[in-house]
């Protein structure tokens, strides 16, 4: 489908080069910017990222399109009978060193029966600080029943390569990849959950890939949410009990919810898990870990002890941290952050900026896996101050929920799924440190504008990494082993 797909893009591409047009001598103002899908008005894009694809979704005979740094001759002309604009990405990818900082528009013509309409530029702010260069990500069907088809790839953001890094056909049917997790971002020390016959965690580091369990014997789930220290010495684990609860009605067809979970610290040198102490037992659940830059706190989700027959929406998290002295290996006392509980909401996914100063996370109305909750927004909480607040500049009407940083701390990516209700999509936006603000997000760029209409599995997990994971077939050895 997807060669398909861009074989489509490729020939409506040559098309529009084919049926080339003048710049229109005369044309009447429309006084409104274009429809152009996706959206890009007033986006944000790093200086090294695709060139976004598009179509003019305005019913013509003729288009002629310029891209350019805004005041200043065009870069990029193109023109024809076909909506479809494809900018080159080498001409592209010039414009945006020239734009570094500056505002690039798009100017659109349309004509039909000879005659000429000129629509309002669009504005695109071009940001001189890049985006880590590769996005990794798990692709699945968005009802997790075919899991047989699902695979972790990564994409290379400066242009629309997609690699497998590793998919369910080549370890066998009897597994499921699953989740994957990076040390500051670093491919070269990552880890890749897998369920099945041979499953565990296939753990790569020092040059080598292999496959562990870091189940602690002490409890009776398995590690499952993971964290890497910053020292890539440990990963801090959630082991949770978790179960999917199907709905006949309602927009909420899916639940997936935690019955326990604990937290545990895997000792990668010494092959060794541990219960983390206070973290454990049946009072609470805790989940989704995540450590400071530094290292020295680990902040969490906590959820009272679920009691069946208890409704699944009575189960909200607040954010917990407990701090850590890696020298003693000493842990301190839980404190809470922000009770969500209190407030009739639930937390999930807690990410710190590189910078230690912020911390993201998604808020919904109970439960943590907000991918099944339209209500489900990403807030953003100061920890210098203490302030929090709804991050609205890139929140929607619809799902926003798993996120990551870039290493520079400068852009955000998040699952969306804004664009129908029904899959999630890798949004991009760049991020301010020194006001806490927020761009506004564009969808990952694609060779083909039209390529979300029709691929149909969603975007899982979406992580960025700083360079491309090589000796992917490690991964598959290492299962096989």
């Amino acid at each position: 489908m997807k060669n398909k797909m861009i074989y489509m893009a490729a020939a409506a591409y040559m098309l529009l080069s084919a049926s080339c047009v003048s710049r229109p001598a005369e044309s009447k103002p429309t006084g409104h910017e274009p429809i152009l899908k996706p959206e890009l008005s007033g986006a944000t894009m790093p200086g090294n990222i695709a060139a976004p694809t598009f179509i003019v979704n305005e019913k013509a005979d003729n288009y002629y399109v310029e891209i350019g740094i805004s005041g200043e001759e065009p870069a990029i002309v193109e023109s024809g009978s076909s909506a479809v604009v494809r900018p080159p990405l080498d001409k592209w990818h010039s414009l945006l060193k020239e734009a570094a900082g500056k505002e690039i528009s798009i100017k659109v013509f349309t004509g039909t029966d000879g005659k000429w309409k000129e629509f309002d530029d669009v504005r695109c702010n071009i940001s001189d600080q890049p985006i880590d260069e590769y996005l990794v990500y798990r692709l699945i069907y968005p009802g997790y029943q075919i899991w047989n088809e699902v695979g972790i790839y990564q994409r290379n953001l400066t242009n629309y390569t997609e690699t497998a890094v590793l998919e369910n056909q080549s370890i066998g049917t009897d597994h499921c990849v699953n989740c994957h997790s990076f040390a500051g971002g670093a491919p070269e020390t990552m880890m890749i959950h897998v369920r099945g016959k041979n499953g565990g965690t296939l753990l790569r580091r020092n040059g080598e890939t292999v496959r562990i369990d870091p189940k602690c014997p002490d409890l009776e789930n398995g590690a499952t949410y993971p964290s890497w220290h910053p020292s890539g010495k440990y990963i801090a684990f959630s082991a949770n009990k978790i179960r999917q609860f199907f709905h006949t009605s309602g927009t909420k067809t899916i639940e997936v919810s935690d019955l326990e979970a604990d937290m545990i610290l895997y000792d990668i040198e010494k092959g060794q898990s541990a219960p983390i102490p206070g973290l454990n037992g049946k009072e609470w659940m805790e989940t989704f870990p995540t450590w400071s830059p530094d290292g020295r706190t680990l902040y969490f989700c906590r959820a009272a002890e679920y009691i069946q027959p208890e409704p699944l929406d009575s189960i909200r998290y607040g954010l917990c941290s407990i701090s850590f002295d890696e020298k003693t290996g000493a842990w301190g006392e839980v404190e809470t952050v922000i009770d969500a509980p209190a407030e009739g909401h639930s937390i999930s996914f807690p990410r710190v900026s590189p910078d230690g100063r912020y911390l993201l996370y998604t808020l919904s109305d109970y439960g943590n896996f907000s991918i099944w909750h339209p209500e489900s927004d990403i807030w953003l909480l100061d920890l210098t101050t203490g302030k929090t607040r709804a991050l609205d500049e890139i929140n929607s009407s619809d799902v926003e929920s798993y996120h990551s940083w870039s290493s520079n701390g400068r852009w955000i990516v998040f699952s969306s799924k804004r664009m129908d209700g029904l899959w999630a999509r890798p949004y991009i936006a760049s991020f301010d440190p020194a006001t806490g603000k927020a761009g506004k997000p564009f969808v990952l760029p694609q060779s083909d504008p039209l390529f979300y209409d029709s691929f149909m599995k969603t975007y899982n997990i979406p992580e960025l990494a700083r360079s491309e994971i090589t000796d992917t077939q490690a991964f598959t050895e290492a299962v096989n082993k």
